[in-house]
């Protein structure tokens, strides 16, 4: 009782509580305060004991919930327990303090704590009864070809090289990726784009005879139905991914052969077809039927080809999967094995490093030309080309991937080098070793060290540490962020002549302000241990900046203030996250299971094109454990999701 009064808590009895209290009085709290946007599947707390319900969760179901956090409760001593201590901030929380002591919420959730301490130690649960229950089996969506497979796939069916989808409507991030199901709806202008993107490609495949030799015999006139009927057959199942139905093979002929007979060519003929496969939605998207269905094999090699290639498959999945091949385990293995060993796995990884680590954002980024003349587009463009080589050198000389946080070596080029301030590589691209001493160049280390990153996470004129913050958060690491409440003001005020401050001083009102205090205590203090780079990626000492006189103040001249810096940073809810470079935040992430965990979730997310749901909790883990146990070669973790039986028997 002492404890209680010296903490200011009223003691705590056992009340006898009105019918469904908790989703009455307690959730609603917990709503409010947002406790779901970190404690779920995916949030920042995600390690705790504390999980959330899905938000169609019943009142009933949300009442075990509340039973459930008897977990958190301290029977012997109530006002000890974690469930009342750590959101008011009695003890450290990496949320804030989101129920202010002395408050109606803080008596009301004592309430329900006391009742707590009144029931079993350990009740049944939601979190027990999911991890008892085995989970829906999930049913993979239909997924049309992003704009690269497009591509990459009419560049291998018919050799050309015009890049038609690069004229296509923009592609959406979803999950942080473009190849995500929930976003490939056709819309009408992408629908327009296809017709003639179609109608362009046929035409150019047969403009001087057949140079790809698409027509795998020699017509003896343009009514040769043989050799129709064999084209039809043979081009289909490329352009389809799979052999055609009876059906639709007479359909294509009858096509081909009026269109032969109008213009008296049997090129003209071929012309239709490929033009009508082109729009049709067996070549633009990829329906699954699951193991059971008519051409299993056949979805297996697609699912390989555009997940390790993205592109179509080559002759021989064609043959393997004609053959029965692909069915199980040891061969989906041993073929993507050989698939990783051809050039077009490297494209496909480029493809993806691109995607998950935003490469559109710096090469459509601008810059403030006082501030960042040397930023150009050859520049922007050289900085993910440092990224890029830099992944794929881990993962095609099978070091350990997690090497991309910490590694003391970069690619770069004239550019690059004479940006971070050293000296110029003797090749272009070439690895360099970082130079050591006091001068602080070693602490520019793995991907947080590397322009794209400081780039992609900043403003037009100066750095962004909750941008930084973010991209750690919800890209390295896998957490959910939650959104900003709807009107919610997310500009800081400008910066003031009178009373300059730093970036980091200018937050403090975002910090201040509970609204926003419980996402800017996550994000920010990440950002701030990377404050020396600015937002191209120079190393700097000093915050300048420059405050340019308005239109009635022309004849004055621009001023300009240098601020010291402070470049603490903080992994709020990682122990012993302390950091000021980007080379101690690369290890800090590099040892944390959950950025390890996350370069799964990222890879999963890319090659299922979906969010990972608790169904596929076994898949992940098993993948994680091989990644783990192959000391991290990335070549293995995409092996173990090839295998995993999700993969090789997906549905929809």
């Amino acid at each position: 009782m002492l404890v209680v009064l010296a903490l200011g808590i009223p003691a705590l009895s056992g009340p006898t509580l009105e019918d469904h209290f908790f989703s009455k009085n307690i959730y609603p709290i917990m709503q409010e305060k947002n406790c779901r946007g970190c404690h779920v599947e995916n949030g920042v707390a995600a390690a705790t004991r504390l999980h959330f319900p899905p938000e169609t969760a019943s009142a009933e179901e949300v009442e075990v919930f509340g039973r459930g956090l008897t977990v958190l409760v301290d029977h012997e001593r109530p006002e000890k327990s974690l469930l009342l201590i750590k959101p008011t901030m009695r003890i450290p929380h990496t949320g804030g303090k989101l129920i202010p002591p002395g408050s109606k919420e803080e008596a009301v959730w004592m309430r329900w704590v006391s009742y707590l301490a009144t029931l079993p130690a350990e009740p049944a649960s939601l979190a027990h009864a999911a991890a008892k229950t085995p989970a829906k089996p999930v049913e993979e969506p239909m997924r049309r070809l992003t704009h690269s497979q497009y591509n990459n796939t009419v560049r291998d069916l018919l050799g050309d090289q015009t890049l038609p989808a690069s004229q296509f409507p923009v592609e959406d991030f979803v999950n942080g990726f473009k190849d995500q199901a929930e976003a490939q709806s056709v819309s009408p202008l992408l629908a327009e784009a296809y017709s003639t993107a179609a109608e362009k490609l046929a035409r150019n495949a047969f403009r001087s005879g057949d140079p790809n030799h698409l027509i795998p015999c020699r017509p003896a006139s343009a009514a040769d139905a043989a050799c129709r009927a064999k084209f039809v057959r043979e081009f289909g199942r490329k352009a389809f991914r799979r052999p055609l139905s009876e059906r639709e093979q007479k359909r294509y002929e009858a096509l081909f052969a009026g269109e032969a007979k109008r213009a008296g060519q049997f090129l003209a003929g071929a012309q239709v077809v490929a033009e009508a496969m082109l729009q049709a939605p067996e070549f633009l998207f990829r329906p699954e039927h699951g193991p059971a269905g008519p051409w299993a094999q056949y979805e297996t090699a697609s699912r390989l080809s555009y997940f390790l290639w993205d592109t179509m498959p080559d002759a021989e999945l064609f043959r393997s999967a004609a053959a029965g091949e692909l069915g199980t385990r040891e061969q989906i293995e041993t073929q993507a094995r050989r698939m990783l060993r051809d050039p077009k796995a490297h494209e496909a990884l480029n493809e993806f490093v691109a995607e998950w680590l935003r490469f559109d954002r710096v090469i459509g980024t601008v810059r403030d030309r006082r501030q960042y003349g040397a930023f150009t587009p050859e520049l922007a463009e050289a900085m993910t080309e440092e990224t890029r080589r830099l992944i794929g050198d881990a993962v095609w000389n099978d070091k350990n991937f997690m090497d991309i946080y910490t590694g003391d070596y970069g690619f770069l080029n004239s550019d690059l080098a004479a940006l971070y301030g050293f000296p110029r590589p003797p090749e272009e691209f070439g690895l360099v070793k970082f130079p050591g001493g006091p001068d602080g160049h070693a602490r520019r280390a793995g991907i947080l060290g590397e322009a794209t990153f400081l780039t992609l996470t900043s403003k037009p004129d100066e750095t962004s540490p909750t941008a930084r913050g973010l991209f750690v958060r919800e890209q390295l690491l896998c957490q959910k962020i939650p959104s900003p409440p709807p009107g919610t003001n997310m500009n800081l005020a400008p910066a003031d002549e009178s009373k300059p401050q730093t970036t980091k001083e200018r937050l403090e009102a975002h910090r201040s302000q509970q609204i926003c205090a419980s996402c800017h205590r996550l994000l920010d203090p990440i950002g701030f241990g990377l404050e020396k780079y600015d937002a191209i990626g120079r190393r700097r000492e000093k915050q300048t900046i420059v405050f340019v006189p308005g239109h009635e103040e022309r004849k004055k001249k621009p001023t300009k203030v240098e601020l010291a810096l402070d470049d603490n940073g903080e992994v709020a809810g990682i122990a012993n996250s302390h950091f000021s470079t980007p080379e101690e935040l690369g290890a800090i992430l590099a040892a944390n299971q959950q950025c390890q965990e996350c370069v799964v979730k990222q890879l999963f997310r890319y090659a299922f094109g979906r969010q990972e749901m608790d169904a596929d909790r076994a898949a992940i883990e098993t993948a994680y454990q091989k990644f783990r146990d192959s000391q991290f070669k990335f070549k293995e973790l995409m092996i173990a999701l090839v295998a995993s039986p999700e993969f090789r028997e997906a549905k929809d």
